[in-house]
């Protein structure tokens, strides 16, 4: 008999009671004392949708860049519930990459675009991708501090280039068409939005932009 399908009910039970409490500090530990990353995204692929739900936000919890792939395509899933999850708990994983050292550097870096400290943002930013050019999420957030600068070449070549780095980087994509679109390049915006798409068809934001832009470019 398969191992998966024994494990499976048990991390549904866990995961059923995270919905009923709320409380993900017990789910993060009931999780990490049973299960491995991989046996996770191993399930992640099982047919039934709430195991597949519940593999995701555990990986979500536990898991590391090393998952991208995983939660990436999972973003995609046929059920609506684990693409939900999958998009939020991604971006998780993308933090988590590196030593400790430069998972310190990257949350600092988002920290300080969040607190619209951009110019600060670019210069630790680019400190770190100087020293470690493999972090997708680095280029990423500086091209969102660039962004904020109104510096919209730049942030469109950090975006491409976090999006080389990291294929499933919808925000990147999504940012890149937020900066040809403030270049007055549609039909360039259309491109990078239809990939953010392609990447996390829940973003509806990006699908309305893509709408108008369609109907405005068949206009002209």
């Amino acid at each position: 008999m398969d191992a998966n399908r024994l494990r499976s009910p048990v991390l549904v039970g866990y995961y059923q009671r995270y919905l009923n409490h709320q409380d993900s500090s017990i789910f993060l530990s009931q999780v990490s004392e049973r299960y491995s990353c991989a046996t996770l995204e191993r399930l992640v692929s099982m047919s039934d949708c709430v195991t597949r739900r519940a593999a995701v936000l555990a990986l979500s919890c536990i898991g590391d860049y090393s998952s991208n792939a995983v939660l990436g395509r999972a973003l995609v899933d046929r059920d609506r519930g684990v693409r939900s999850i999958a998009a939020n708990g991604i971006r998780e994983l993308w933090c988590r990459v590196g030593n400790r050292q430069q998972r310190q550097s990257l949350q600092y870096v988002v920290r300080l675009n969040d607190s619209k400290r951009y110019e600060e943002a670019i210069n630790l930013a680019t400190q770190l991708i100087h020293e470690s050019p493999w972090i997708a999420e680095a280029w990423c957030q500086r091209g969102m501090a660039n962004y904020h600068r109104g510096q919209y070449e730049s942030a469109i070549r950090d975006c491409h280039q976090a999006l080389e780095i990291n294929p499933y980087h919808f925000t990147a994509a999504a940012g890149m068409g937020q900066c040809y679109l403030l270049q007055d390049n549609p039909v360039a915006a259309l491109e990078a939005f239809r990939r953010a798409l392609r990447l996390n068809p829940g973003m509806e934001e990006v699908r309305a932009q893509v709408v108008r832009l369609q109907r405005s470019l068949k206009e002209d």
